[in-house]
């Protein structure tokens, strides 16, 4: 969260009113998420519990559906973002002492997107081979979900200073407690753009740790394609964890997330995750799962008119509701049980 947002909440909340937040599904692409008061580590998420969430719920998915391999409108996500640089690098005058809330300038952004527009072929072929040796090597593998070093949630989040500490620990731990004919691969967030000498910072590590001919490093495409046939993910707090969730697959997180829930995400060290990880509860993913479905999460998305559309038929009513989304439904429930109490 920016500091001007943080700020302008502390403010509405001293003065009374209800502060709507609004951030990218956690159930994501074709979700938005709107929740009161704050989200991810500020969310109340956080305070509720599966079995609060089981008792809220309104019925059960036998079959939670399946999340999709995609990140949704990531072109229409490049293009406002690529307008919205342009207007702060060149139509700024009125206003020279604006800062931007990332370290990076916008030129020095413009240049690595400019860069990473004319490295794509390369980077597609590469991409390519390296996913097809690892799908095809038959060798056991784990994922190690990576996130852009100046998202917020990783900043806010998490106690790392930089991607390179979590390469550096996440290698570590795997040179020490997986077995020799194991694999580590690292996939990249689908927007890296170069900032973060990631390939450089893994190939370090892995050399120190004397592993280096078993890490490999997979710079975007579709995160679906490699989980299929893994065998764990590691992560600070992506929520493309939940991909790995959802498929069964044990997950070690590190920094605070919504889905940090027991029977979901392993705490074991990361040597012993990697030796033997232990898989999350399929009920307990099942659960919360529908829970945020019949809470949080709303159709649609914010870069493309067909998503905002479909976005705002069905937030309308959840806005201008008195209730809390999540505290309305427990409350609800709750009610119930109490009704169906008196009546027996």
């Amino acid at each position: 969260m920016r500091r001007h947002h943080s700020d302008a909440i502390r403010i509405a909340k001293a003065a009374g009113l209800t502060v709507h937040v609004f951030e990218e599904g956690y159930l994501r692409p074709y979700w938005a998420t709107y929740e009161r008061d704050g989200s991810n580590g500020h969310s109340k998420l956080m305070q509720i519990t599966l079995e609060q969430m089981q008792n809220a719920l309104s019925r059960t998915a036998d079959v939670p559906a399946l999340p999709p391999d995609r990140w949704g409108d990531l072109r229409m996500h490049m293009v406002h973002g690529a307008l919205y640089h342009w207007h702060v690098l060149f139509r700024n005058q009125r206003f020279p002492h604006y800062r931007p809330h990332r370290d990076q300038t916008v030129a020095e952004e413009f240049r690595l997107q400019l860069l990473r527009l004319l490295r794509r072929p390369r980077y597609m072929v590469e991409r390519w081979i390296t996913t097809r040796r690892i799908r095809t090597g038959g060798r056991p593998y784990h994922v190690v979900l990576l996130q852009l070093e100046h998202d917020a949630s990783f900043r806010a989040f998490s106690d790392f200073a930089s991607q390179t500490d979590f390469v550096d620990m996440v290698i570590a731990g795997f040179a020490q407690g997986a077995p020799s004919h194991h694999r580590l691969v690292f996939k990249a967030h689908p927007l890296e753009d170069g900032r973060a000498p990631l390939e450089r910072t893994i190939r370090d590590s892995a050399k120190t740790q004397g592993v280096s001919d078993r890490i490999h490093f997979v710079r975007g495409g579709k995160l679906a394609y490699l989980l299929q046939a893994a065998r764990s993910a590691v992560t600070v707090n992506s929520t493309s964890a939940h991909q790995a969730l959802w498929r069964g697959l044990p997950v070690r997180s590190f920094g605070v997330s919504v889905y940090d829930k027991p029977g979901l995400v392993s705490h074991q060290p990361l040597p012993d995750f990697f030796a033997d990880p232990s898989p999350p509860d399929p009920n307990a993913y099942a659960i919360y799962r529908q829970f945020l479905l019949e809470t949080s999460q709303i159709p649609g998305g914010f870069y493309s008119t067909k998503g905002r559309s479909q976005l705002l038929r069905q937030v309308v009513d959840r806005m201008l509701s008195p209730d809390d989304p999540y505290d309305l439904r427990l409350e609800r429930r709750e009610t119930g049980a109490q009704q169906l109490r008196v009546v027996r």
